[in-house]
Order: structure tokens, then C-alpha cells, then sequence
């Protein structure tokens, strides 16, 4: 079985460091089942790529089976079966034996590749899908990959067979080498849906460590959890832990929520936000509009009552904040035409999301600070390149302003899960880039008492998509 990963992000050798593996050296070790080989196909300054290769050893991997299992298997199978040829739980215990240290995040020699997004695509020659490509692609596209996937014949002398349930697959995004390398991990087995080994209690602690930050706000994340462990108990266990995690972080944002609104409230910053985003949103047409990062559905409210909004879409990543803001909107005492209009949605701005499209005016109100840098030309390509809507409404501090706050904190951000903070020059720079390269065109503007040395304390962009 075959997996490769390749760079093209220049210096593409670079992978090597993130790897821990040479290119000019083979490496193998033993997996318990059979062995287990990195080496380098291809290792250039423009391109590079490494290739693990497993060899299953049927006939020793059949006896480390019970007596039970072998006579319930029957026959040659123990011996005879896909496991050495197509990608599966055994493929995603090699990534974890050969690529230890790169999924804890650690690279010695050049600390500060570990964090930084590359162009990597992944080729798996052989990968069986219980449930086909439409699993394929709700699992990966939401983590912002480009899925191809050709499904393999059963036989290729009698094509009326049909296909069989193996495909040949490439998946292409930007990541981490890290991050790639976790969705690996734990999604090959949930594709394959057939475990190797056994599954206990500690592999709910795995997929917590592996999957743990960004498990729970992708769409799927019930049918991930309840694959990769199989067993009920355990997976109830999982996804509570994964739902308590998340009420954590919401507990956390809320205060520094409260800390910011302190800072904002004497100049009424927050009702004039909603204002200049609702004139952005009447002069872009209105129509349907999907409010991303919609916390407890301030925005949302004033939305439900313009007319010309013809649906609406509030999605944020926290459970606890779609809660709040169905009991703000009153969605059970609302009449059913007004309801008809309106939807909540659990979501993450750097994941793909088919929910998206098909709208005319996306909104992000004090949304973009929270992403991670190397994220954002990830959030990029989700809401510019994939969702496409007519317009985008986008409002984030001007990090030059803070200076007029008392009481900002040693950070010098305006709240605690901020990032980062762009000063006017950054924003424009980063909002013309992307109107640049997804066909937009971009107006930025201030919100709130413009300083005459700070400029305004919130900055505006309005995108609207060249006919």
C-alpha cells in the first residue's frame, strides 16, 4: 500500500526537515504487521515528494488473530485479502510510527516551518470507501482539499463487473504538514470503516489528540467519531468531549467578549458596526445573505426585519452561541413564514462548506481577527472561491486605534482569542490582494470617530464580485 505527499511550495525540500526523513535515505522500520519504507521519488527546490510504503506480511498478520476469528474467517482469507494493497488502518498506524515527531509538531532543525501552510497534495493509489466518492468528499472538502477520485474496476477485462469499492484518489489543499498528516490519520480508517486491531477506551484519547482541533466543528464530525470507534459507549464519550471542549472555548470567548464591549461601549462601536453593515448590505441588493461567525445573532436580528432580505443563514463554530441566539431571534414563538426565512447552522470559516453557495451577500462582523494567520488563505478560498457570493461585508479593528483604549491588556488586542490585528495599511493590502485574485472588487472604509493620527476604531471592506 502506497501513500505520497508532495510539495510544491518553494524550498519544496523543506518537507524533509517537517519529516524527519532525508531525502537522499530510505527509512523502514517494523509495524508489527510487516514493514514499513519512506523514501523520496522526487526531491527538487520546485517539487518534492515522499512516498510511505507498507508491506503487509498475510501470512504473520493472520496469526496474531484468535483461534475464533480465524475459523469465523474460514477458508484463505486470513491469508488472501486487500489489506496489503489498499490504504487502511494499517496505513494510518505507519503514518503514526514513521511520522511521529511531525504530527506532535516538532522540527528541530527549522522551528518555524511547522506552522507555515504549503501547496501538498496527497496521492493514494489505492483507498477503499465504504459508501463511495459522496463520503470522499463530505470528509475532505470541508478541510479545504480539492478531491479527485477515479473509481478502480473490478476487473478490467470484463467491464460490466462494474467498480469495485477501491478508488484512486488525490486530495490537494494548503495545510500544515501536520495537519495534513492528522486528517490522514484518522480518516483512512474511517474510510476503510474496517479496523485492523482492536479498538479500546484509549483510542478515545487518540482521536482527541489527533483530531481534537478540528474535529468538532467539521459537518461530519458524528459520522468521523462514530467510524473511527466503532463502538457506541465510545463514541458518546467522544463526541460529549468534543461538545465539552467547545463550551469551554465559548465560555472563554464570552468573557473576553464582555472585555471588549467594555472598551467599545462609550462610543456605541457595536450598533454602529451593525448599522454600516446593514447600508452595506441594502446597497449590495440584499436577497439571501449568510451572516459567518454569527455569535449570538445581533446582526441577525436586525436582518430578520428588512424586507428585501428574502433567507437567512447565522453560522458560527460554537453550539453554546447558536443556542443564544435562537432564544435572542425567539425562532420558537416566530410565525412559520418569518421562520421559513431563517436557519442556524454549526460551521468553521476554513472548512468547505456546500451550505455556503448560493448566496448573495456574505457578511463577517469582528470574524477574521479570530483565524489563525497561516489560516487565512484557507478562509480565503472558502468564502471567495468556493461560496462565490455576490458580495462580502467585512469589518475587523484597526490595531492602530487601540492605543485610545484603557485597560487593553499586555497583549495590546482588543480581545483575548484576537490573533492578530491589522493596521489600515495591512487590511487594504490584504483585502485588495484578495479581490485581486478571486475577481472582486474592494471598498474600504471606516466605522466610528476617525482619529485624526489613528484613523476610525473599526475598519470596513465591502467586495463585490466583477460581472
Amino acid at each position: 500500500m502506497l501513500v505520497s505527499l508532495t510539495s510544491t511550495t518553494p524550498d519544496a525540500t523543506d518537507l524533509g526537515f517537517l519529516l524527519h526523513k532525508h531525502p537522499d535515505r530510505v527509512r523502514s522500520v517494523d509495524v508489527g504487521f510487516g514493514r514499513a519504507h519512506v523514501f523520496y521519488p522526487e526531491a527538487t527546490p520546485d517539487r518534492c515528494t515522499a512516498t510511505l510504503f507498507v508491506e503487509v506480511d498475510s501470512f504473520a498478520a493472520s496469526k496474531r488473530r484468535s483461534g475464533r476469528q480465524s475459523l469465523h474467517l474460514g477458508g484463505l482469507e486470513p491469508y488472501v485479502n486487500d489489506r496489503p494493497y489498499a490504504a487502511s488502518s494499517m496505513l494510518s498506524v505507519a503514518i503514526g510510527r514513521l511520522f511521529r515527531t511531525a504530527l506532535a509538531g516538532t522540527c528541530d532543525a527549522r522551528p518555524e516551518l511547522v506552522d507555515r501552510p504549503l501547496d501538498l497534495a496527497v496521492e493514494l493509489a489505492a483507498l477503499g470507501v465504504r459508501g463511495g466518492a459522496d463520503v470522499l468528499q463530505r470528509l475532505f472538502q470541508p478541510l479545504g482539499y480539492d478531491v479527485e477520485c477515479a473509481p478502480i474496476p473490478l476487473d478490467t477485462e470484463f467491464g460490466d463487473w462494474g467498480d469495485s469499492r477501491y478508488c484512486s484518489v488525490r486530495l490537494a489543499g494548503r495545510h500544515t504538514v501536520r495537519r495534513t498528516l492528522e486528517h490522514l490519520y484518522v480518516m483512512l480508517p474511517v474510510l476503510d470503516d474496517r479496523k485492523h486491531y482492536w479498538i479500546g477506551p484509549d483510542e478515545v484519547d487518540k482521536l482527541m489528540r489527533r483530531g481534537g482541533e478540528w474535529l468538532a466543528a467539521h459537518p461530519e464530525s458524528e459520522l468521523i467519531t462514530r467510524r473511527y470507534l466503532r463502538f457506541g459507549t465510545l463514541a458518546r464519550e467522544a463526541l460529549a468531549r468534543l461538545a465539552e471542549a467547545g463550551e469551554d472555548v465559548d465560555r472563554a470567548d464570552r468573557r473576553h467578549d464582555d472585555a471588549e464591549q467594555a472598551n467599545e461601549r462609550r462610543m456605541n462601536l457595536r450598533e454602529l458596526r451593525l448599522d454600516a453593515v446593514m447600508d452595506a448590505v441594502r446597497g449590495a441588493g440584499a436577497g439571501r445573505v449568510a451572516d459567518l461567525g454569527c455569535g449570538e445573532g445581533r446582526l441577525l436580528q436586525r436582518l430578520i426585519d428588512e424586507a428585501a432580505v428574502t433567507a437567512i443563514l447565522g453560522m458560527d463554530t460554537s453550539i453554546g452561541a447558536l443556542e443564544r441566539a435562537e432564544r435572542r431571534l425567539g425562532l420558537d414563538e416566530m410565525s412559520e413564514r418569518r421562520r421559513e426565512r431563517v436557519s442556524l447552522a454549526q460551521g468553521s470559516l476554513t472548512y468547505t462548506d456546500e451550505r455556503l453557495r448560493g448566496f448573495d451577500v456574505v457578511t463577517l462582523v469582528e470574524v477574521v481577527e479570530h483565524l489563525d494567520p497561516e489560516r487565512l488563505d484557507v478562509f480565503a478560498d472558502v468564502v471567495f472561491g468556493r461560496a462565490a457570493p455576490a458580495a462580502v461585508v467585512l469589518t475587523t479593528p484597526n490595531r492602530e486605534y487601540n492605543v485610545s483604549f484603557e485597560h487593553l491588556g499586555q497583549s495590546g488586542l482588543r480581545h483575548g482569542d484576537h490573533r492578530f490585528e491589522w493596521t489600515r495599511g495591512e487590511f487594504t493590502a490584504w483585502a485588495r490582494g484578495v479581490g485581486g485574485r478571486y475577481g472582486y472588487g474592494c471598498e474600504i472604509s471606516g466605522i466610528g470617530p476617525d482619529d485624526p493620527q489613528c484613523g476610525p476604531p473599526t475598519q470596513m471592506a465591502v467586495f463585490r464580485r466583477a460581472p
